[in-house]
């Protein structure tokens, strides 16, 4: 498989000095006693939002080490920035607006002061295949006393950041292909098999799942329940994903039942339903992941939903997994599942992670062994899906980093993922809601 080139930009060591004046003007809030912030712009990418550190003048102390902002940049990205000014010298440029005081609105008006703005000039040609750095120091910005500027640190720097593509070429529970995509060409590399589980109809179950040890059903029942459960539910769907020769190498399987809270008719957060991503090993089915999602209240009306990696050894079965993604889709327009480690999510809370947060599959630990996983040191975009909302033919987009498949299971299970994000959109469906037809089978079959 041959990647896509992307190109990673990132923002950070984020700080602020503002020098002490004898007489402070009253229109200046002080960051001592206020948070400051920033805003970041780049053409063509939504607006991210970073907390700025205030380093006392006299202090000589660096910035932190701190990812504030990044925008993931694809060919035609880049292609689309590079053709912005065609007719003029203009540069592309990276903005970023400094504010005192705390973020939010107050009455319909910003809460925040503008201190000062910075332009940062890019200059993207070649950072496909290797980094560069536009700006790494401090800028004089604004003006706080007479004759004095306050001073903002930041690093701005672009890096490739090559991935791999896969598309369905239909929504997941009509079992489609799953296509590599590179520039104009499409190659089938998968195929995904929705089926019912623990219905009336044994035989709608995947062949690949009625072939499985009796072991891997302890896995199932260790991290779900499939109990039935009074009330409106929906259970038992699962995804196998296959090989080209047929093979199954990954799945999501659908462990605790989607069911509407009491006096409501939707999932709530205390009640969520959840999935197991599944890989084969040892002649069986080993969990790697569990995706939890449920339906928010309030005005965002949205899938909320928490992923996390869960460890590979029996030994810790019931251990806390380790949480990469936890955030928000909109259920109607859809939106983005993103797992990037340390990255400001501009769709939701940022994803946990930092440093020492680990992501590597188990099949895919390099030197550090099968039973290490959670101690190897990846960090940066892991993967991404873009899922589409109620009532809309969804045909999920999944990006994953080069550094994060060593295999065709270490694939497949981001595939499953993806596949069970955009199911959890139907799952988490109002239960006054009919589903569609794809995903009422079992209903007919029990009937």
């Amino acid at each position: 498989m041959d990647p896509c080139p992307f190109v990673r930009l990132s923002v950070g060591n984020l700080a602020l000095k503002i020098p002490v004046a004898s007489k402070p003007a009253r229109s200046v809030v002080h960051p001592s006693s206020s948070p400051c912030f920033c805003k970041i712009k780049l053409k063509h990418f939504p607006i991210q939002t970073a907390v700025v550190p205030y380093i006392l003048p006299e202090s000589h102390d660096g910035p932190l080490q701190t990812l504030a902002a990044t925008f993931n940049l694809s060919k035609s990205d880049l292609e689309k920035l590079a053709n912005k000014f065609p007719f003029t010298s203009a540069k592309l440029c990276l903005k970023v607006s400094i504010y005192t005081g705390r973020r939010g609105t107050i009455c319909g008006v910003n809460s925040g002061r503008l201190l000062g703005k910075v332009s940062v000039p890019l200059d993207l040609a070649g950072t496909e295949s290797k980094p560069c750095v536009f700006h790494s120091g401090w800028i004089a910005v604004g003006k706080v006393a007479k004759g004095s500027s306050a001073q903002f640190h930041l690093i701005v720097k672009a890096e490739p950041d090559p991935r791999f593509v896969f598309q369905f070429d239909n929504e997941p529970e009509c079992s489609p292909q799953v296509f590599q995509i590179q520039g104009n060409i499409r190659q089938p590399v998968f195929t995904c098999k929705f089926t019912f589980r623990n219905t009336g109809d044994r035989n709608q179950r995947s062949r690949s799942l009625q072939s499985e040890p009796s072991g891997s059903r302890s896995w199932l029942s260790a991290f779900g329940s499939e109990r039935e459960r009074p009330g409106r539910e929906r259970k038992g769907w699962t995804v196998t994903v296959h090989d080209l020769s047929g093979s199954p190498v990954a799945a999501a399987s659908m462990v605790t039942p989607f069911v509407a809270s009491p006096g409501s008719d939707r999932v709530s957060r205390s009640n969520p339903g959840s999935w197991l991503i599944l890989r084969p090993g040892d002649s069986t089915w080993k969990p790697w992941g569990r995706l939890e999602a449920w339906r928010e209240r309030g005005a965002s009306d949205g899938l909320g939903y928490r992923f996390e990696l869960i460890p590979e050894t029996s030994s810790v079965m019931g251990a806390a997994g380790i949480v990469l993604a936890e955030s928000t889709l909109s259920s109607h327009k859809g939106g983005k599942f993103v797992i990037d480690l340390g990255a400001n999510n501009s769709t939701g809370r940022a994803t946990p992670g930092g440093a020492n947060s680990p992501v590597c599959s188990p099949r895919g630990s390099g030197d550090f062994g099968y039973g290490l996983w959670p101690y190897c040191m990846c960090r940066g975009f892991v993967m991404s899906a873009s899922i589409e909302g109620e009532g809309k033919c969804s045909k999920p987009s999944v990006e994953v980093g080069v550094q994060h498949v060593n295999c065709t299971e270490d694939a497949a299970a981001f595939v499953a993922l993806a596949a069970a994000v955009d199911l959890s959109i139907d799952a988490c469906m109002l239960f006054s809601q009919r589903l569609r037809k794809e995903l009422s089978q079992q209903l007919d079959l029990i009937g």
